[in-house]
């Protein structure tokens, strides 16, 4: 699953990569995390916009948000079926600037080490997403996201067997297409990077807090390794050092 990113890109550059015609006021974030407001881009009426919206999907159907479950992301395989993202897949693509995203390795001992998994070439990625407008009873709007994800490919089941997907080139242009490109034809855009595209490296366990968000959660660190478990001996006495 994809649960944390980070996300850098200044307006200019956003303007430029997705070509908005409208973009929002952002500031560097190195640790997004669900519940909070992130940036998204989708069209409305031909026009290709950037908006806050909350991550984390609540379809236009729900009686009350604070009831029902946090959808952070929507699995391929799935999304075309669930009725939570159905119409989204039809209505409402939208894509995720980010810079990098975060995984957590489960190690043997059950411990998990954080990754900062990026493009191989340092290109922002553009992660594909569903998006939804909730309207309350008292006239309340929440714009509201889920990130999609599939099946990692070889290069990153190292780390965990799913992977956000990360669209490119004309993939972007359809995916956000929604008068044109149909739901079929747009599930079969969100597709696991080929193996290369990416890059990696672990993280300080310091991302694991979402009240964290500065520069340094992005940086290489040394890998977490658990202290050793003292063995028991018979009898419960201690161990001889000799």
């Amino acid at each position: 699953m994809c649960g944390r990113y980070a996300s850098t890109l200044p307006p200019e550059m956003m303007e430029e990569l997705f070509k908005l015609l409208k973009t929002v006021d952002i500031v560097p974030r190195y640790n997004i995390a669900p519940t909070q407001p992130i940036a998204a881009i989708w069209e409305a009426h031909g026009r290709r916009e950037a908006h806050f919206a909350r991550w984390g999907l609540v379809p236009g159907w729900v009686k009350d948000p604070r009831e029902f479950p946090l959808l952070v992301n929507a699995r391929v395989e799935t999304m075309a079926e669930k009725p939570a993202f159905r119409d989204a897949l039809k209505h409402g693509r939208c894509i995720i600037p980010a810079s990098g995203y975060y995984e957590w390795h489960t190690n043997p001992d059950k411990s998990k080490q954080p990754y900062y998994i990026t493009m191989a070439d340092d290109r922002p990625m553009a992660l594909a997403g569903l998006y939804a407008s909730w309207m309350g009873p008292n006239g309340e709007e929440i714009d509201s996201v889920a990130t999609i994800t599939v099946p990692s490919n070889a290069q990153l089941s190292e780390i965990h067997d799913r992977m956000p997907a990360v669209l490119e080139g004309e993939a972007i242009d359809q995916w956000l297409n929604v008068r044109e490109v149909r739901a079929r034809e747009a599930g079969q855009l969100a597709l696991p990077l080929p193996d290369g595209a990416l890059k990696f490296h672990p993280v300080s366990t310091r991302v694991n807090s979402a009240r964290d968000d500065d520069p340094g959660l992005i940086e290489r660190a040394e890998m977490t390794r658990p202290e050793p478990k003292p063995k028991k001996v018979a009898g419960g006495g201690q161990m001889s050092l000799f």
